[in-house]
């Protein structure tokens, strides 16, 4: 799973990182960002600034919230501000409000391999959370077109859970695949399935891959290359 996430973070998939507050959602985003090519440029929009990165073209945008400002900046204006810095990547700490349409709006034009986190259970969940959110811009779109661009928008969703024995794990790997009459369609490549608890409060079971291969063609091509389609099955050649 770590090598297939090292993947999708060089061919430049949109990921989403989504789960509980606490869950480890930054500290898997960062991981997964620090995969990046180095020539890329990246701008990074966070309250407050979190991210570690080591790749050496990084521009880091942060908001305060600050309220006796005669004018409060938004993370909405910057994500706006963003894309006229010309970054190969956009790396939104947390996605909140409104700023989640220019979000979905970046990831649809040109600057893909975009990364943000989400505060969301499930991944179905965090697909209505982002649709929630679009709402707020105020910008009155129906509810299919707004499903259509998450679609389009969003490549991977990684959800990741504190179970109640304090560990944290990546629970589902999924992949978003399009839409299929007015819902969006997903797969999971990757899932946690839980065993049980053993006597010392300690959640017993493994990682197992869903019986299916990423349909993103670009995935696919890197993952042949890498020799990788047979060990995601769980299989070598």
């Amino acid at each position: 799973m770590a090598e297939f996430l090292k993947v999708c973070a060089s061919v430049r998939l949109n990921i989403v990182v989504a789960g509980g507050t606490g869950a480890g959602k930054t500290t898997l985003l960062n991981s997964i960002a620090n995969h990046i090519r180095p020539g890329e440029r990246i701008v990074t929009i966070e309250n407050p600034a979190e991210l570690r990165l080591t790749a050496p073209n990084v521009v880091r945008l942060e908001w305060v919230e600050n309220h006796t400002m005669l004018q409060r900046i938004t993370p909405r204006d910057l994500v706006k501000n963003a894309l006229r810095m010309r970054p190969n990547r956009i790396i939104v700490g947390e996605v909140r409000g409104a700023e989640a349409f220019d979000m979905m709006q970046a990831m649809n034009t040109g600057h893909e391999g975009s990364l943000t986190t989400i505060h969301a259970n499930t991944p179905r969940d965090c697909l209505g959370r982002i649709e929630n959110m679009i709402s707020m811009a105020d910008l009155n779109l129906p509810p299919a077109s707004v499903r259509k661009q998450i679609a389009t928008a969003i490549h991977l969703i990684v959800q990741i859970m504190r179970s109640e024995d304090g560990v944290r794990r990546v629970t589902k790997i999924s992949e978003v695949v399009g839409m299929e009459s007015d819902m969006i369609v997903m797969q999971d490549i990757f899932s946690f399935k839980q065993t049980g608890v053993d006597e010392k409060g300690c959640v017993l079971g493994q990682h197992v891959w869903g019986g299916i291969f990423p349909k993103h063609q670009e995935l696919s091509r890197a993952l042949r290359e890498a020799g990788m389609l047979t060990i995601v099955g769980g299989l070598k050649s």
